[in-house]
């Protein structure tokens, strides 16, 4: 989920019948690109994660970091990627950001080993932190004001809005010849990009805010205090202590340090996070963005939203494919119908938040996963994909097309607009950090609750309900968070 960014005031408004150069369509295939690959890597190891543990032999908790890793890189290092943009320019972080993800891609599809993969994940999570929203700012400055910068914008969330169903759809079909393959394939693509956006990519005296911040010279460095490198290490060292703590649960119980020890230091790194942030003359966190209720709603809402679904998609690939033996496309195809309808309806999403408002949408789109949740539950083993997966993938469809675009919208709406652009990235960390900790806990449940080896199937498919009513919860958590936005608008504003 991205939103867009401020647009500069002082541009003209270009004539609607204007066309685009050759070199701008250039710019908007690069950025576009790269924007798909970014959105499809969220998706496209979750049909991938049977056959990667099997051929590495590592267990759900470890091979849960396929997703956790990449939403941990993102989301951990998102508001740490937005502070060198702004000091080492759009251009430079751009290329290199292209460079080490497809880096990143050709290791992972090498590994041999778990903590290399996982490694790679989280490098091409902060990758993508760094090109996805960077890619707006760029569209922002580089196409004039007015039907122009709409119709890329357009296309820009168009393809961020197909990534994930693309990237089901390849790693369904890929991961039937070799699960490296999914991971692979990204990296001559990238590199292309790559190749492209050194001559198309505009450099600091080609666009406003391309470069380092105004009045400094090109010999200027600034301070590394201003990067804050320490806030954006405890912030990322805590999640990743987190995540391992809750997985480690399972094998080593509560009462071990290896589990137990390690949810002690991610609490004392996220305090210090904290502390840090409060104490930094240039904090990474806009403080002031946490007292708009909108804001808050929106970002746990939007977490519960987007860590409900893919803790769901999550235990269907075990249930699918190791239980009930379906082969990855089989079971990527399942799972369009949850998908698709996003694409379709994306840009006609801003029309649908001026006719309804956001917090109706938010509420009957928080409403609708929560029932499917709910649905699948009540599904006895093995599910008839007609009567039990398909209503709860179309019912999570649905919540998806009516509260995407007016959370987005919704997060920002009470900020001043000199803080929307912090307010959308902190947003952004909330989605990915609701991701990290519901994939988490749902692997942490699917390990715990399993029967011993030989068990019946039917066994092991109740031995899924635990995980499946943590999503369920998630879901209603995230309904109560919009039907306060419900009673709040009916109030009005404090």
């Amino acid at each position: 989920m991205t939103s867009s960014p401020l647009l500069p005031s002082h541009t003209a408004p270009a004539p609607a019948h204007a066309r685009w150069s050759p070199r701008m369509w250039g710019l908007l295939v690069v950025l576009a690109g790269n924007m798909l690959i970014d959105a499809l890597e969220v998706s496209v190891a979750l049909v991938a994660l049977p056959a990667i543990g099997t051929d590495l032999g590592a267990p759900l908790t470890a091979m849960q970091w396929t997703i956790t890793g990449f939403a941990v890189g993102f989301g951990g290092l998102m508001l740490f990627g937005a502070r060198a943009v702004a000091l080492l320019g759009r251009r430079r972080v751009y290329l290199a950001a292209l460079v080490g993800f497809a880096a990143a891609s050709l290791l992972g599809a090498l590994a041999e080993d778990p903590s290399l993969l996982t490694a790679t994940r989280v490098v091409k999570g902060f990758c993508a932190a760094l090109t996805a929203p960077t890619g707006l700012a760029i569209i922002a400055t580089a196409f004039p004001e007015g039907p122009q910068r709409n119709r890329a914008l357009s296309v820009y969330t168009l393809f961020g809005a197909g990534g994930f169903t693309a990237g089901l759809l390849l790693s369904g079909w890929l991961t039937g010849f070799s699960w490296r393959l999914t991971f692979a394939f990204p990296a001559p693509a990238v590199l292309v990009l790559f190749v492209l956006g050194l001559r198309l990519i505009p450099g600091a005296g080609e666009e406003n805010g391309g470069g380092p911040p105004p009045g400094a010279t090109a010999g200027d460095r600034p301070p590394l205090r201003r990067y804050g490198f320490a806030s954006a290490a405890a912030f990322l060292a805590g999640l990743l202590a987190l995540v391992q703590g809750i997985t480690s649960v399972p094998a080593h119980g509560w009462a071990d340090l290896r589990s137990t020890g390690l949810l002690a230091l991610a609490a004392g790194l996220l305090a210090l996070f904290s502390a840090l942030e409060r104490a930094s003359a240039h904090p990474l966190i806009r403080f002031e963005a946490l007292r708009s209720r909108a804001m808050i709603r929106s970002a746990l809402g939007a977490a519960c939203l987007n860590g409900s679904y893919l803790g769901l998609l999550f235990v269907l690939t075990h249930q699918l494919q190791s239980l009930a033996g379906w082969s990855p496309l089989r079971t990527a195809a399942a799972f369009l119908p949850a998908a698709a309808p996003l694409v379709v309806t994306a840009l006609f999403s801003g029309r649908i938040v001026a006719r309804f408002g956001a917090p109706r949408l938010i509420a009957a789109g928080a409403l609708l996963p929560f029932a499917g949740y709910l649905l699948l539950l009540r599904t006895p083993w093995p599910p008839a994909y007609a009567t039990g997966i398909l209503p709860t993938m179309l019912l999570v469809g649905a919540g998806f097309v009516l509260s995407f675009a007016a959370l987005n919208s919704q997060a920002t709406s009470q900020l001043p607009p000199a803080e929307r652009g912090a307010g959308s990235g902190l947003y952004q960390t909330a989605v990915q950090v609701g991701a990290t900790l519901s994939v988490a806990l749902v692997a942490a449940l699917l390990t715990g609750s399993a029967p011993p080896a030989g068990a019946a199937p039917a066994e092991f498919a109740e031995a899924c309900r635990p995980a499946l009513t943590l999503v369920a919860a998630v879901g209603g958590l995230g309904l109560l968070t919009a039907l306060t936005g419900l009673r709040s608008r009916r109030t009005g504003p404090p």
